[in-house]
């Protein structure tokens, strides 16, 4: 008798023990089974008739709670034997079985088995055992034995992470329809596999939302709520296939929602998605599921704009996945199915004379390579690791690893090639070397680009408004970013635009100090150092202008001991001296810097590499701006604001009365001074200056000088001290403040053109409402107790309700209350009837009720015709004069977009009314070259008057005539041509409007084409066609308004 033999008796004999055990004595027999099937049996020939015989055991009831117990120790074994695991893997579909057993003991020992077998096997094995469990879980209709193996494939994800990772996407449909199981305790366990199973998905960015998502599977009524949360995730991980499985069921619903707006968004995030997507085989398992509910909107949505946005993302779709133009769907790949491993590998072992009895153990290892295929792994140390104790059972060492070699050579042939990074010339060392891709809500940034770093360097960042220049560095900076190092192991710090308002009464000593970046006295040390002055450091953070507010972000920056510098357009608010400093200190810091500025004189003097946004890819080039404007010409605009050829174009401004050319002057201002509450000194004083339509004024001067000061007292924020202001009665002024994002801080939820809707609703800017000049104060009610003497009577003006033409002026209705008993202690004054209502000139009520009068003003105004309808197509429209496309205006959040969008949306809201003044605040924040170049050629063409606050010399050299100097609360004035009347110049002629008006309300306003004058033959033409028709028609005939 041989080894093998004898090895075949002893199992043969334990079996026969076991099937006669009794409770008490089956688990010492099974002991012996494993001790002795895990042990050196010879030649491993024994396992594959014990198994056979074991599954027959399993079958009959009265052993099968033996043969469980057999099997539970067989894999409970610390050493499970390679020639035993495929065998043990094999009978899982008879152990699910088991646990659907009536006998409570059979069921719980089957339970029991499940775990164990999972926990025992390779990792790499995966692809073997989750077929054989998800099968069993289809086809049952026990519920116990579902919840058993519900608890089995938890338990497999814990084992085995990274492979369950893989097989999401054929997971997640078995868990689902589990989910909607009618029986409770099914239900229970569907949820907890699937939420289990989602700690595959390797993603932060979809973490916090992965509880919804999986809502959304039990409860549809979910879904749009969770595509809008969806839509306003920033994604900076790569997408994979365990991301996609748990986002495809919600994506596939939100397409077949019935609200338009639902169907749109997950149009878009597929669209955007699909982005992110460079290999197709990523995305084929999913395109049955999404492309045609893509297809069938596209085919029904009413909307114009959401089907172009399906198409979209329907192209996205078939463009990703590889759809041929018949829409024949791709297959996925097979390279990592198991009959194709296996087909490579029993062609290898075609020479080798491989029993009958090892088909098992051929099958297993073509399961194993099929998961190693999958999860990309080529090296062929991995593949002895994993695969040669199996190939050893039934080969010998040197010939298996021949034949594993080739195996592995010819099976990953179709594996794609890894990320392949280009080693810079550059020497010193790296901080950062990695690929990541990178995207804002709904908008794909970056994909799969890499991203490599110096200590030392400074690299300046470009690319247009809303390519993702600010969510980079915010990303870099919360350790957002695939492959980015650690803040322990690389000190990152973000310089933001502007501090935080709720800081704005700390002083600026403990602001800093707050951020624990050393000692009072350090800090004390390092503001000097940055210019900050004894008396500056122990100031609310309040009254620091916009320049030295960037100064003390930066100061903070560097206290921090930062590696790397983020700064996001740190010249913002600075004035040429000061932007001199920082130049020269980043020069000389050594600190490396990532910068993002669409200030082109200060990047070409501070960077020695630019990183620019290419194609969803991050692209490097060595030099300053100048030398990476010669390497990539069509980036001129960035060094040449004309070069842009993005246009801007603004409203034209309305008809002024009595305005008759452009140098007439609408705000005139005389002897002003202002001085803020509590201060020793005014901050602007004796100021003389008017603005006409054709102004085109720059307003320079340091940090604190005044300047915003002055704008805010011309605008009406401020009332002044002294002096007098003169604003046309109908003229309307645009007015964007140096902090931009104050005008819509408090509408980040809304979408811009829900934002424009609620600024203008009344018909009026909201925004202006709350100016000083229009709020009543004391003095004002006091100047309106002045008495009229009206027919002999002593009266005070009530208030004033209508406007008419009186000469070359105005008049206006009052009405009023009428005195009695005046100066006695009786007096009183008694409201008038309407009949009472008399007309005053302007002139008489200006001096006592300024106020009332411009309120008259502006609802004429109103009245008159001039405003659109607050529509969206109409908003969507005027957007798009200022570079903001429709998917923006209508669909996305304001808090979702960058920094220059939504200066652009300032912009468009401030232009929305057709001012005839803009004045802008330091418009060069934020804005990129592009966008700057843009907004230089849309002023030049505006056909009202500019008021520009700017230390940018480049953006105002060509623009301006005018230049008021502000230094130390004075105002010097250059180059201006201020008229008395109307000046010289050409006419402006009131022009007729031929097409139609509409109100504050959007109502189309009668009478808004002018009727043309006939002639006195067309005169009689029209005479005799209405006397045919009278004759024709007889008393039926009725005359109408176009027959005249």
């Amino acid at each position: 008798m041989t080894d093998s033999d004898q090895s075949i008796k002893v199992l043969n004999e334990l079996l026969e023990k076991l099937t006669i055990a009794t409770p008490e004595t089956r688990s010492e027999i099974a002991v012996e089974i494993s001790t002795f099937l895990n042990g050196n049996i010879i030649e491993h020939d024994a396992p594959e008739k014990f198994f056979l015989d074991l599954q027959k055991a399993l079958k009959d009831k009265k052993t099968a709670a033996n043969a469980l117990s057999a099997v539970a120790h067989i894999a409970n074994e610390s050493n499970l034997s390679p020639s035993v695991e495929p065998f043990i893997v094999r009978i899982l579909p008879q152990v699910c079985e088991k646990a659907g057993d009536k006998d409570k003991d059979v069921q719980k020992l089957a339970s029991d088995t499940l775990i164990a077998i999972v926990k025992a096997v390779n990792p790499v094995a995966v692809k073997a055992v989750l077929p054989h469990l998800t099968t069993a879980l289809e086809n049952t209709s026990k519920w116990n034995e579902k919840v058993a193996i519900l608890a089995a494939i938890s338990q497999l994800v814990d084992a085995a992470k990274e492979q369950v990772a893989l097989r999401m996407p054929e997971l997640i449909p078995v868990l689902s329809e589990a989910m909607w199981d009618t029986k409770k305790e099914v239900k229970q366990a569907a949820t907890a596999t699937i939420t289990k199973s989602t700690e595959t998905v390797d993603n932060k960015d979809i973490e916090r939302f992965i509880p919804k998502l999986i809502e959304c599977i039990a409860d549809p009524s979910e879904v749009p709520e969770t595509v809008h949360l969806l839509g306003a995730t920033t994604f900076v991980a790569e997408v994979t296939p365990a991301t996609l499985s748990i986002m495809v069921p919600l994506l596939s619903r939100g397409l077949a929602e019935r609200e338009t707006s639902i169907k749109r968004k997950a149009a878009v995030i597929i669209d955007n998605m699909c982005k992110l997507v460079e290999d197709p085989q990523v995305v084929a398992p999913f395109m049955g599921k999404l492309l045609p509910g893509l297809k069938n909107n596209f085919a029904t949505i009413a909307d114009p704009e959401a089907r172009e946005v399906t198409l979209r993302g329907l192209k996205t779709l078939k463009r990703v996945g590889n759809v041929t133009d018949d829409d024949k769907l791709p297959e996925v790949s097979h390279a990592g199915d198991i009959a194709t491993t296996l087909g490579v590998l029993n062609g290898l072992l075609k020479s080798e004379t491989v029993a009958p009895r090892f088909t098992v153990v051929v099958e297993y290892i073509a399961a194993v390579a099929g998961d190693l295929i999958d999860e990309r792994v080529i090296d062929q140390q991995a593949w002895f690791t994993h695969i040669l104790p199996y190939m050893t059972v039934f080969l010998h060492e040197r010939t298996a690893k021949d034949i594993l070699d080739d195996f592995r050579k010819q099976a990953v042939d179709n594996i794609p090639v890894g990320p392949n990074f280009d080693d810079e010339e550059d020497e010193g060392e790296d901080l950062c070397n990695c690929e990541f891709s990178l995207a804002y809500g709904a908008k794909i940034l970056l994909n799969k680009t890499q991203l490599r770093l110096k200590r030392g360097r400074r690299y300046g960042l470009c690319g247009p408004n809303g390519a993702g220049k600010s969510t980079l560095m915010r990303a870099v900076a919360n350790g957002q970013v695939d492959g980015f190092p650690t803040q322990e192991e690389c000190r990152t710090v973000y310089v933001e635009h502007d501090i935080d308002g709720t800081h704005s009464e700390t002083s600026v000593l403990d602001f800093v100090f707050q951020g624990n970046v050393g000692t009072k006295e350090v800090i004390t040390a390092k503001l000097l150092e940055f210019s900050f002055s004894e008396e500056m450091i122990n100031m609310p953070i309040a009254s620091l202008s916009g320049g030295w507010k960037m100064k003390l972000a930066l100061a903070r920056a560097v206290l921090k001991n930062a590696d790397i510098l983020l700064l996001d357009e740190p010249t913002n608010h600075l004035d040429t001296v000061n932007v001199a400093w920082l130049v020269n200190y980043l020069n000389t810091c050594g600190i490396t810097s990532i910068i993002v500025s669409h200030d082109s004189g200060f990047l070409d003097n501070v960077c020695q590499y630019i990183i620019h946004y290419e194609g969803l890819k991050l692209r490097k080039y060595k030099g300053n701006l100048s030398e990476f404007v010669k390497k990539c010409p069509t980036a001129k605009s960035y060094y040449e604001l004309g070069a842009s050829d993005l246009e801007f174009r603004f409203p034209e401004p309305g008809y002024l009365e009595g305005v008759k050319t452009k140098q007439k002057a609408i705000v005139k201002v005389s002897d002003m001074t202002f001085q803020y509450p509590g201060t020793d000194k005014p901050q602007i004083s004796n100021i003389n200056f008017q603005c006409s339509l054709s102004s085109r004024i720059a307003v320079i001067g340091p940090n604190g000088a005044g300047k915003s000061t002055l704008i805010n007292v011309l605008t009406g924020e401020l009332l002044p001290t002294t002096g007098e202001i003169y604003t046309h009665e109908n003229c309307r002024i645009a007015y964007i403040k140096q902090h931009a994002f104050a005008h819509i801080e408090s509408h980040l939820d809304k979408t811009p053109s829900e934002y424009i809707q609620w600024r203008f609703q009344t018909g009026e800017d909201r925004e202006t409402m709350d100016r000083a000049n229009r709020q009543i104060n004391e003095d004002d009610a006091q100047a309106m107790n002045k008495i009229f003497k009206i027919e002999g009577t002593p009266r005070r003006i009530q208030g004033i309700h209508a406007r008419r033409k009186f000469k070359n002026s105005y008049e206006y209705e009052c009405s009023f209350l009428l005195g009695e008993n005046i100066g006695m202690k009786s007096e009183r004054w008694v409201p008038m009837m309407s009949v009472d209502n008399a007309w005053l000139p302007r002139g008489e009520l200006i001096e006592s009720h300024a106020k009332l009068v411009a309120e008259v003003d502006m609802k004429e105004a109103l009245a008159s015709g001039q405003f659109r309808p607050l529509t969206r197509k109409e908003i969507e429209e005027h957007c798009a004069m200022l570079g903001l496309d429709a998917e923006l205006v209508s669909h996305s959040r304001i808090r979702g977009l960058s920094g220059g969008q939504k200066v652009k949306l300032v912009l468009a809201a401030g232009t929305w009314l057709r001012p005839h003044l803009i004045v802008l605040d330091e418009p060069t924040n934020y804005l990129d070259r592009d966008s700057l170049g843009a907004l230089s050629k849309a002023l030049k063409a505006f056909e009202g008057g500019v008021i520009i606050i700017t230390h940018s010399a480049e953006f105002t050299k060509d623009l301006t005539e005018e230049v008021w100097a502000v230094n130390n609360g004075q105002m010097t004035p250059s180059g201006h041509n201020w008229v008395t009347g109307q000046g010289s110049g050409p006419r402006i002629e009131k022009k007729d409007d031929e097409g139609d008006k509409f109100d504050a309300m959007g109502n189309k306003v009668a009478g808004g084409k002018k009727k043309k004058k006939l002639s006195s033959a067309e005169l009689r033409k029209k005479k005799k066609e209405r006397m045919k028709k009278k004759k024709e028609l007889g008393d039926a005939y009725v005359s109408s308004d176009e027959e005249f």
